[in-house]
């Protein structure tokens, strides 16, 4: 039940956003009324219209795939650091078993 109360709130919105209305969960409830869609709980649209305040829903929709070109880079760059920081690691295990056949020299 809770995805098709989701849904409707987020056509509710889309279509709110698309005529240039604000997003209040008073009018989120009316369109979802007006489409004859019964099962949504009370507090969805109150929360969908809280969390599109002070968004500006076309540009985040024109804008969702703007950016696709630069998570490739940064998701290899995440990739190396741990290789960069096991490298360091084993150095020191080195050292720790250097020293360690230092002592049983004596």
């Amino acid at each position: 039940m809770s995805d098709s109360s989701e849904l409707a709130c987020t056509y509710a919105a889309l279509i709110l956003a698309d005529d240039d209305i604000d997003i209040t969960g008073d009018k989120i409830q009316a369109i979802i009324k007006a489409a004859g869609i019964k099962n949504v709980e009370p507090y969805w649209p109150a929360l969908f219209a809280k969390s599109l305040s002070g968004v500006n829903v076309k540009e985040l929709l024109s804008n969702v795939g703007s950016s696709v070109g630069s998570g490739a880079p940064a998701a290899a760059a995440a990739a190396d650091a741990p290789a960069a920081g096991a490298a360091p690691a084993k150095a020191e295990e080195k050292k720790v078993e250097e020293s360690e056949s230092e002592d049983d020299d004596m």
